[in-house]
This record gives C-alpha cells, structure tokens and sequence, in this order.
C-alpha cells in the first residue's frame, strides 16, 4: 500500500489569484491543514508578460503596482486561513509571489506537498481563467495530489467518497480517503462500479463484491473508528461518483485506472468527476514517473 507520507513536512499549497474560487480554496485547504497539524502556503505565480498599462506609466511602476496588490490579496487570503479555522486550533501560513508560468511551479509544488489545492475557476483581468486551466493541468500531469474545490462547500459531517477500481492507484487513493475521514470523524463511503467491464465479460457482481472487500480490508483494520459503507453499482463509475458528490463532503480518485501506469494523464472519470462534482475531488496521482 502506498501510504500517506510525514504531513508535519509537508505543506498545502494553494494556488492563488484574484478571485472568490481562490478563497474558497483557501477555506478548504486551511481547515484540513489544521486537522493535518501541517504548514499552509498561498502561491500566486504571476508570468511577467509586460501587459502594458492603460495609461502612460512606465512599465516597472505598472509591475510594482500589480505586485503589491497581489501581495495584499495573499495577506487578506491569509487572515481568512486563519479566522476561518480559529475555532479548530492554530494555523502556520505564509505566502509566495513567483514570477512565473503557474503551470508549471504549482507542478513542481506537487512533488513535495500534501495537496495543492486550486478552484474549480478563477476569473482575474489578469489571466482570463486563470484557475479553471491551471486546475486542469494540474489534474493531469502534476507529479503529487490535487484537490478541485467547487463553488461551493459541503457541509463538514457528510462523508468521504472514494473510488475503488482494484489499481494502485486506488490503493493509495482509499489510504488518502479514510485518513481524511479519521480526521474528520465521518465515515467512507467505497463506490466500486462493474458493469463497463466489457472486455471481461465472466467479472460479475460477485467478482465486484470480492475486490471491494479485498481493497477494504486493510484500511479497515488500520482505522477502526472509520464507519465504511460499501457501494456496488452495475453501471459506469462516472455516473455513480457524481450520484454520490451530492451527498459527501469529499471524493478521493486515482488520476487512472486499470490498465494505467506512471506518469499517465488524467483518465476520463478522473477528469469529468473534476469538473461535474458537487464537491471537492482530491485527485490522487503518483509522485513519480517511468
């Protein structure tokens, strides 16, 4: 089993701009980092593409400006980390101004981080979308887990969803799900989907039972006050995790399936449950290629 790495090392990223789904992701990531005990970092990348100002200003001043402004937005971000999780215990934050492409900085974030952590959009003067591609990208080729937060947050007692496939990434991505839920103190629900199996025409619903079991079972003894539920539907995986975003609080996924290997993009499921779900998706992905 590929387990949760130190979390007291490793921070949570959030990939930052101007805009209300730049909070709402900061909201998430800050009260998991206090549950965690972890350190949080807000990261604004801002590629220097000399957009000239709208009036005659000299370009440097027009810089200057952009990034003290950027500095206050990471500073109010902040504050929010801290107020929103006061309740919970204490929060370490700092924030991180990089001139550069947000691609590809975030990516290597990844390698060391506990998640990065982007919503789902991001609408700036700056970067028209700025959010919405950055949290595709890093969906698909960031080297480390990545959490979509949505327009909205569900509420904190509902459960953790995770999809169960028999792969090793979804192993680790069921190791990730009930250590959010022991955290929590909410149950899992494991959804496990058979009927798009067609190219094995003999795997049956008692085959699907089977695997679930065998995938549970380890988890279950590492954490015994997590409640699980076991879900086998007949039917393609995509249209079950959706049916069950609508009543977690989170849905943990591997980045591919079956048949998938290191360093691979998003798969299909991966990538539709990332846009369509009602509520975080933590898209678990290996920290190393090849």
């Amino acid at each position: 089993m590929i387990m949760p790495t130190n979390d007291v090392d490793q921070p949570i990223i959030v990939g930052m701009d101007m805009s209300a789904a730049a909070l709402r992701a900061v909201r998430w990531a800050a009260h998991d980092a206090v549950l965690r005990g972890a350190p949080l970092q807000l990261v604004c990348a801002t590629p220097r593409l000399a957009d000239r100002p709208l009036d005659d200003s000299p370009v440097e001043l027009f810089h200057s400006d952009y990034r003290d402004t950027v500095q206050t937005t990471l500073e109010d971000a902040a504050d929010l980390a801290k107020s929103s999780t006061a309740d919970l215990g204490s929060l370490d934050v700092s924030t991180l101004i990089v001139d550069a492409e947000p691609i590809p900085v975030l990516c290597e974030l990844a390698q060391t981080a506990r998640y990065v952590v982007v919503g789902a959009r991001g609408l700036t003067s700056y970067h028209r979308s700025l959010l919405g591609s950055v949290s595709t990208a890093l969906a698909r080729h960031a080297l480390g887990p990545v959490v979509i937060v949505p327009e909205e947050l569900p509420d904190a007692s509902l459960p953790v969803v995770v999809g169960v496939d028999g792969s090793p990434l979804s192993t680790h991505a069921i190791e990730v799900a009930f250590d959010e839920a022991s955290r929590r103190g909410v149950e899992v629900v494991a959804v496990h989907a058979w009927g798009d199996r067609t190219r094995d025409p003999v795997y049956s619903a008692s085959d699907a039972h089977d695997l679930l079991a065998r995938s549970l079972s380890a988890p279950i003894a590492e954490y015994p006050n997590v409640k699980v539920w076991s879900v086998v539907a007949e039917g393609r995986p995509l249209r079950q995790l959706l049916e069950e975003s609508r009543r977690a609080q989170l849905i943990v996924i591997g980045s591919h399936g079956r048949g998938g290997f290191p360093g691979m993009t998003l798969g299909s499921t991966g990538e539709a449950v990332m846009h369509a779900a009602d509520c975080p998706v933590a898209i678990i992905r290996p920290r190393e290629a090849g």
